[in-house]
């Protein structure tokens, strides 16, 4: 009877602190879900969001994927993540000018880019604290802006819910600066959770458009660590204003789409493109090397920066192998590749 006692009183502790665990706001598990605006959907079928294109998530046999992700998860590859720092810039982001165009990289899929007089932040990941500090290790040297760094946002844009791509505290702490929000289907939910005014969010399926921003398609899929996939959409983005372009990629493996944008927009001044932690047992969901020069060829944008690299270990490639594989793209191809350090301001 005592040791049975014992092991209640074992399991009641353990439920309650996952239950406390999984109770905080970054899992959004208790939010409300919009399901009428997510099910009225024509990319929402039988439950899920779809993809244009069928796309298993992932793509090896079973030996060749276990494989792969056993290497990730036990870190056994010392050259996935760097030795010494990256070397980084430290910009004072809030005295930017806005009268001319410029991009500044936070490293992975987080960036600060100025077009037409506006401030536009995408996917800001600038401070990892629990939950996501579990999942995510910055490079060394690549963890240096923090939320009170940036400037005041015009349009804050989160591309899906992956946790690189969706944080928490970031959001959290630029709530009350931040004017007007773009997202896909379904993050207005976690936004609305996170203390963030309705009449700020503007939450969009593919092909809608807003004041010269388009909600456009990629091949992905979301998913916040527990519970049933593809519940939020996934998406890139184009923006337009005065007569200049930028395309926002976001994630996704290759298909059709960037010649069908190319035929819609035009050449773009400048894509912004995943490119890191690929890998072929998961090809139709991130862009691998060989499929990134299709991307650019299929785009023909003026000018290319590629992110997805250079801060996280998502996957088993060198670290720095994505930057090598847009330097020989962009020789090979006479193509204008726009690269510089983490916190660099490049103009375009």
């Amino acid at each position: 009877m005592k040791v049975l006692l014992i092991i209640s009183s074992v399991v009641l502790l353990f439920a309650g602190i996952t239950l406390a665990i999984l109770s905080h706001p970054a899992f959004g598990l208790w939010r409300h879900v919009s399901k009428e605006r997510i099910q009225a959907s024509q990319n929402y079928r039988d439950g899920m969001f779809q993809n244009q294109e069928p796309t298993p998530q992932f793509t090896g046999d079973t030996a060749s994927t276990t494989g792969t992700l056993w290497r990730f998860l036990t870190n056994k590859d010392t050259l996935r993540v760097p030795q010494e720092p990256i070397p980084t810039v430290k910009t004072d982001l809030r005295n930017l000018p806005v009268d001319s165009d410029w991009l500044v990289w936070f490293g992975h899929s987080s960036y600060l880019f100025c077009l037409a007089g506006k401030r536009y932040l995408v996917d800001p990941v600038l401070k990892t604290e629990f939950p996501s500090s579990l999942m995510l290790k910055a490079f060394p040297g690549t963890d240096i802006y923090r939320p009170q760094d940036l400037p005041d946002i015009d349009v804050l844009i989160v591309t899906h819910e992956h946790w690189d791509h969706m944080d928490y505290a970031t959001l959290r702490d630029l709530r009350d600066r931040v004017k007007h929000v773009i997202c896909p289907l379904g993050i207005a939910d976690y936004l609305r959770y996170w203390g963030y005014k309705d009449e700020l969010i503007t939450e969009m399926d593919w092909y809608e458009k807003e004041n010269g921003i388009t909600c456009l398609s990629s091949r992905h899929f979301s998913n916040r660590l527990l519970g049933k996939s593809n519940q939020t959409l996934w998406a890139s983005f184009m923006v337009e204003a005065g007569d200049r372009k930028v395309y926002i990629g976001g994630d996704g493996g290759y298909d059709k789409r960037f010649s069908e944008i190319h035929e819609r927009f035009g050449a773009v001044d400048l894509a912004i493109l995943e490119n890191g932690q690929y890998n072929a047992n998961w090809k139709y969901i991130h862009t691998t090397p060989e499929d990134l020069e299709k991307v650019i060829l299929d785009l023909q944008a003026k000018q290319v920066f590629t992110v997805h690299h250079d801060k996280f270990a998502l996957s088993v490639h060198l670290w720095y192998e994505p930057d090598s594989v847009a330097h020989n793209l962009a020789a090979k191809h006479n193509i204008r590749l726009l690269d510089a350090p983490i916190g660099t301001v490049v103009n375009y």
